[in-house]
């Protein structure tokens, strides 16, 4: 469970009803089903007309696992890297070829296999940078979905608001209660700047932090092969791959 996420988003979402209810607001007031069809089902359409429907599944799912934290495991990936540099060492580089199959990771798993294969180091490390490329790309999909909604719903918000004007205008034949029906018809407006603020742009956020953790993770792993294929000590790897994680260790 990722405590900063859930927390983040209570004290966010407390703030805001918790100021609006101190200054004597009325709860029940802002709670409008039509404002806020106008603004989910607005912003939905538009970042489905702006991005492939793979792409805007995939940012969903994403969004369900910014909430839940699984420990990455750094520590027992570094000691498989230690295990083959050390059996390349001693036996040479064909002895790795019974730890493909059994390899953590599917990068590291292609990486054992062309040195087995006895490709040169150039042709490895051009390998397995396009794959880590690749990844990136793919992965930068779901934060920018976020990203396209929260720059939509306060648009769309806005135009909930010129809607509920029009309704309230055409609807009045006095002054009587107009500033009550704008004050409806803002809630539009008010639904799309918070839920663009307080959710969508946050999560984009976060979803980009966790995308660049395991980016670094997995070029953590891609110079962890190339050393094994150099053949470096397994004291001078440990060094170059414990380097990848510990300012992210630090700053958590």
């Amino acid at each position: 469970m990722d405590i900063a996420t859930l927390l983040g988003l209570t004290i966010a979402v407390a703030g805001v009803v918790g100021g609006l209810l101190w200054d004597g607001g009325n709860l029940a007031e802002f709670l409008q089903p039509a404002a806020a069809l106008i603004v989910l089902g607005g912003t939905f359409g538009a970042v489905l007309v702006s991005f492939p429907l793979g792409v805007v599944t995939e940012a969903v799912a994403s969004v369900g696992g910014l909430f839940t934290r699984r420990p990455r495991a750094t520590e027992a990936v570094i000691e498989e890297l230690l295990l083959l540099a050390g059996r390349a060492r001693r036996q040479g580089l064909l002895s790795l070829d019974s730890h493909v199959d059994d390899a953590s990771d599917p990068l590291l798993r292609q990486g054992l296999e062309l040195i087995v294969d006895g490709q040169d180091a150039q042709t490895v490390k051009t390998v397995l940078e396009l794959k880590l490329q690749c990844l990136e790309e793919r992965l930068e999909g779901a934060p920018k979905v976020l990203e396209a909604a929260g720059g939509y719903a306060p648009t769309i918000g806005l135009l909930g608001a010129v809607i509920g004007l029009i309704r309230v205008m055409r609807g009045l034949e006095g002054f009587d209660g107009v500033g009550g029906g704008i004050a409806t018809a803002f809630v539009a407006t008010l639904y799309g700047v918070g839920f663009a603020n307080l959710l969508l742009l946050p999560l984009a956020s976060k979803l980009r932090l966790r995308q660049r953790e395991e980016i670094v993770h997995k070029e953590m792993i891609v110079e962890g092969i190339l050393s094994i294929q150099e053949r470096l000590a397994p004291g001078l790897i440990e060094d170059k791959l414990r380097s990848f994680h510990e300012p992210l260790d630090a700053a958590a």
